[in-house]
């Protein structure tokens, strides 16, 4: 008697089943041109997968299977879904270059299966391992102070283990955006944790939290990042981004192995901070109209120098967005993209592959008329900067030197004559950031004897009197309340100085002229120093002595 075993024909329905769904998806893909995968036999990269949720997932019938640097490959069930349309853009817009592969429900539902394991395996380590931009936009609305932020992390610290990884970082981040921190820091204790935020250049205590919060929002950042969990002894560095409002918000993590843990930085490059004009810079008049005049020649190079955190970035923003018409391609080379300016092609470095050096020579061939390059390191890159000056193009840069006079020993330093120099520099300009202070709550005051000699000094340098207006006098201190959250100030401005490349600096810089040289032949040039425009802007009431002091040594 034959016995019918009832799961071993099952089994081999199912595999039939399976076979016909197989040989459908191969048909289906030559119809579309695309390449056929069976997911049941290839390995499935969980960060890839990660890259969208479970619920777009299943909605699109769609998975990322496989994730090297920006290249990601993706498995479809029919890309004429609206949803996989709609997904694949977001990707795209997210930077990734896709690949598509046709694939049968029954290998893309192994894929989505696949969510569960990192669901519980992030659970215990991490929470939910995408960040909301929506939710962060939510928490945004009922944030108005630091308290406000302190109120809602000690709330959000309460909740059960298992959910409050995702939105205590959701909570710190939508902080940060709200006080526009320019950094999130998270620094491990003997005991305790504490979270500082950096407000316009300075740091501030918002709170502290338990050391058992801190293990698992360590690895919650690290997930996010694309960072290695098991690496302890070693310094990281990664990035993730947040969308709000149409923006992406980048998120540069840095990670420092110290004696108590990793030390956990997270700097915030939101594009509404930095969106600034070049009037909103904080220029002086007479300065800002020989930059007027020096952005728009047809060649030449225009450097800002400062030391980091300093705003060269944000200015040279200012300077394109002055310069941008349509007749006119311009170029960046940048680490990273910081803002996304219509109208301008945009690149951002990588460190194997596109170096500021490569980069630019590849910008070269790209029939350009103004580059900028996000920051001069080496020899390479400043040779290929000068050169490109010197072959008809506009190009901005940066450079880490404390005063405009700096850039020349510094630029020979890396190794490019000084003859070359003189023929390729239009200007230089070097920059701090000040904070300004708050209107609602600044108290004027009379200086005392040792602060009004040195304010006394200090303009009795400037060679245009023009410059000099008002009651010399007078001057405003920080009080504080509760529209600068206690601080006294709200806001930075920039102060600066410049050198214009003229006769008798080209003789100095020919012969190797030291900083303190070409400094002072500058003075007849007729510009403020740096000391010089902070003092003007205390004056003012734009800023107060002692934060100017805190910037600039006197």
């Amino acid at each position: 008697m034959v016995t019918f075993d009832e799961t071993k024909v099952n089994k081999k329905i199912e595999e039939l089943h399976k076979k016909e769904e197989e040989e459908l998806a191969s048909i289906l893909s030559n119809k579309y041109g695309l390449q056929y995968i069976d997911l049941s036999r290839v390995p499935i990269n969980t960060d890839a997968l990660q890259l969208i949720s479970k619920e777009v997932a299943e909605a699109a019938e769609i998975a990322v299977f496989n994730k090297i640097g920006k290249k990601i490959s993706i498995a479809v069930r029919s890309p004429n879904n609206e949803k996989v349309k709609e997904t694949l853009k977001d990707l795209e817009e997210r930077g990734y270059k896709t690949t598509v592969f046709m694939a049968s429900s029954v290998s893309l539902d192994r894929a989505i299966k696949r969510y569960a394991d990192i669901s519980f395996a992030t659970e215990t380590k991490s929470g939910v391992l995408d960040i909301s931009g929506d939710e962060i936009r939510n928490i945004l609305s009922g944030l108005k102070t630091i308290d406000d932020i302190k109120k809602l992390i000690t709330e959000t610290l309460g909740m059960t283990k298992s959910h409050k990884i995702s939105r205590i970082l959701e909570v710190m981040l939508a902080g940060g955006l709200s006080s526009e921190a320019s950094d999130v820091h998270i620094e491990p204790g003997e005991k305790s944790v504490r979270l500082r935020y950096r407000l316009d250049g300075v740091l501030i205590d918002i709170t502290e939290f338990d050391t058992a919060t801190y293990d698992l929002l360590l690895s919650r950042i690290k997930l996010t990042s694309g960072l290695k969990i098991n690496i302890k002894d070693k310094a990281q560095d990664g990035r993730f981004s947040v969308r709000i409002d149409e923006n992406d918000v980048e998120i540069r993590t840095s990670m420092l192995p110290g004696a108590y843990g990793e030390s956990i930085v997270l700097r915030i490059l939101n594009p509404k901070t930095i969106a600034l004009g070049m009037e909103e810079l904080g220029i002086e008049k007479k300065l800002f109209n020989v930059l007027e005049k020096e952005i728009k020649k047809p060649n030449g190079m225009i450097l800002t120098t400062g030391p980091t955190g300093s705003g060269k970035t944000t200015t040279l923003y200012g300077f394109l967005r002055k310069i941008q018409t349509p007749e006119r391609k311009i170029i960046t080379i940048e680490d990273p993209i910081e803002y996304h300016l219509t109208g301008i092609v945009q690149t951002q470095v990588d460190e194997k592959k596109y170096t500021f050096g490569n980069g630019l020579r590849s910008a070269l061939r790209q029939d350009p008329d103004i580059i900028m390059v996000g920051e001069i390191r080496d020899e390479d890159v400043a040779s290929t900067a000068i050169n490109a000056a010197l072959t008809g193009h506009l190009v901005f840069s940066t450079l880490h030197t404390n005063n405009a006079a700096g850039s020349f020993p510094r630029l020979v330093d890396l190794g490019v004559n000084p003859k070359v120099i003189n023929s390729a520099i239009n200007i230089t300009l070097a920059q701090r950031l000040v904070r300004k202070l708050c209107e609602a709550c600044k108290s004027e005051i009379s200086p005392d004897a040792d602060k009004k000699k040195i304010i006394d000094d200090i303009l009795s340098s400037i060679v245009d009197k023009k410059n000099i207006q008002g009651d010399a006098l007078k001057m405003w201190e920080a009080k504080g309340c509760s529209e600068c959250n206690g601080t006294g100030y709200k806001g930075r401005i920039g102060i600066f100085e410049a050198i214009i490349m003229d006769e008798s600096i080209e003789a100095l810089v020919k012969k190797s002229a030291s900083e303190r040289e070409i400094s002072d032949a500058s003075i007849s040039q007729g510009l403020l120093t740096i000391k010089q425009d902070g003092i003007l802007k205390v004056l003012k009431g734009m800023t107060s002595f002692d934060e100017l002091r805190r910037v600039v040594e006197l």
